[in-house]
This record gives C-alpha cells, structure tokens and sequence, in this order.
C-alpha cells in the first residue's frame, strides 16, 4: 500500500477522459542522446510514448536515423532535427532534456545567441541554456548530461531535476563555480537550487523530492536498477506526466510507479532484467495501482 502522500499524488494524476481528442493528453518533446550514448534518450522516448498523445524526439543525426529504423517499435511520435526544434518546443506541454547527452568541462558562454548547426550536433551546454533562457516558463525536466552543464542561475519553479548523488554534487560544484566565492551561494549550493522553486528529485535507493519547505520520500526498487537505463525511464516517465499534471505529482508518481515496476520484475526474476523490461512493466503496475 503506497504512503498517503503518495496515493494523494496517485488520486490527482490526469487520465485521458472518454471525450477527449488527441493531443489533450499531453505533447512532449525529447532533447537528447549523443554520437556516444545512442540508447538512453530511446528508452526515455518509449515509455513516454505510451503515457502521453505525441512524442517529439530530437537527436543527433546517427540516433534520429536509429530511432527511424526502430518504427516496427516506435511509431508514436515525430523524429526531428535539433535545428527545427523550437517549433516543436513551443507546441509541447513539456521538455525533457539530458538523456544520453555528453557533458564537458563547465565554461561561461553567451546563450543569447542560437547555437550554430555544429553547435547543435555536440555543445550540451550551449543548447540546454539557450533553450532555459529563452523559455524559462515552459515545462522543463533536466536531467543526464544537461542537468551537469546546467547554467545555476536560469533555473525556475518550472523546472524538475532529476540527479542521482553524484550529479547532484557536480550540479552543486556548478553553482559554487557560478556565483563565485564571495556570495552566501558558496557556502550553502543545495539551499539555493531550493531557492529557485525547482523541483528536486534526487534518485537512490530512497528516492527524496524537494519542492520549497516540503520533502517526500519514495521508497521500494531492488538491485536490479542499478543498471543503466533505468534512470532514463525515470525521466521520461516524469516527463510525460508533466505535460497534464503539476510538477510534484508528476515527480512523485514518476518515481513511485518506476520503483514499484522494479519490484514487481524483481518478483518474476531478482535483480534480472533490462531497462526495456523496467518500460513494458511501469504501464501494467500505475494500472494496477489505479484501479
């Protein structure tokens, strides 16, 4: 039996209503995946497109080419290139950014201006912050690569991070670097990212959720994943509840329903499975959960 807080999460979730058309059930777009890490923006994209109405899923052209051979798998959503995204942005409820992105060493830049098209095949940071400032109300998930180069002072209360430990140490080291050494920031980088109104969802064995003054926990899950991927269902999984519900409740059923997919395979199999299996189980154990 989930925790009151969490079925109280459950009980708001948005489900697509008899009268409803397509597209009322949520658009998102998918920023992500890299010439280095080709599966994990797929795994985000394949367990969104089974929660929302359309997928936009933009990459780098070997990964857009991937996914296009995988439509005997995939064929929810439109693959585009990341030079014509925006459109697409702008008609999405939410963006998920980071999946299979590269991070580098974290640099000042101008993110005033777009990024060129080489700029566009490679620079984590130049697109994750260009894209922040000039849309800093839409709905963001941050997650991977992007959340490791993000620019500390262009977060907003409309944004869910999602970091494991050792990202949420390198996203704090970034907010130290950013503001320098002089400012209360340096001293305190975890009270500031709390500052901004974001939403944090920090991942382990207990997953913990910050939002302002309030923390939940969620915990359940096994060993099984550890393995890479599941991190990325996670976010696509958040993500997608994102674009019809508020941050929290996205947050908090996101993360309760991929740790309780996690035990139910762990049932069947131990700590034995793939993230693709994490994705087919997620649908059936929310279902369960609902009904």
């Amino acid at each position: 039996m989930a925790a009151p807080i969490i079925q109280e999460h459950l009980a708001k979730l948005h489900l697509p209503q008899p009268q409803s058309h397509k597209g009322q059930n949520g658009k998102l777009l998918i920023i992500g995946g890299s010439h280095l890490f080709h599966a994990a923006s797929k795994w985000s994209l394949d367990v969104a497109s089974k929660f929302v109405d359309m997928v936009f899923y933009a990459s780098v052209p070997s990964n857009n080419k991937l996914v296009e051979q995988a439509k005997g798998e995939f064929w929810n959503g439109i693959v585009i290139e990341r030079t014509e995204l925006e459109s697409y942005l702008q008609e999405a409820d939410a963006v998920l950014i980071g999946p299979g992105m590269t991070r580098a060493e974290y640099v000042k830049k101008d993110y005033d201006t777009p990024p060129t098209e080489e700029e566009w095949d490679s620079d984590t940071q130049k697109i994750t912050n260009y894209l922040l400032k000039k849309y800093p109300q839409k709905k963001w998930v941050i997650d991977a690569g992007a959340l490791q180069m993000v620019e500390p002072a262009l977060l907003t209360e409309t944004m869910i991070l999602t970091p494991h430990a050792q990202e949420l140490e390198r996203l704090q080291g970034i907010v130290m670097q950013s503001f320098g050494t002089t400012t209360a920031t340096q001293q305190k980088p975890f009270d500031y990212l709390l500052e901004t109104g974001c939403t944090l969802l920090v991942k382990g064995p207990v997953d913990y959720i910050y939002q302002n003054d309030q923390i939940i926990e969620v915990t359940g899950g096994n060993p099984g994943m550890t393995k890479g991927g599941t991190g990325d269902v996670l976010a696509g999984l958040v993500a997608a509840f994102y674009t019809t519900n508020d941050s929290m409740t996205a947050t908090v059923v996101g993360s309760y329903a991929n740790k309780q997919a996690g035990e139910f395979l762990a049932e069947k199999v131990g700590p034995f499975f793939t993230a693709s299996e994490l994705v087919e189980a997620v649908p059936q154990v929310l279902w369960r959960e609902l009904k």
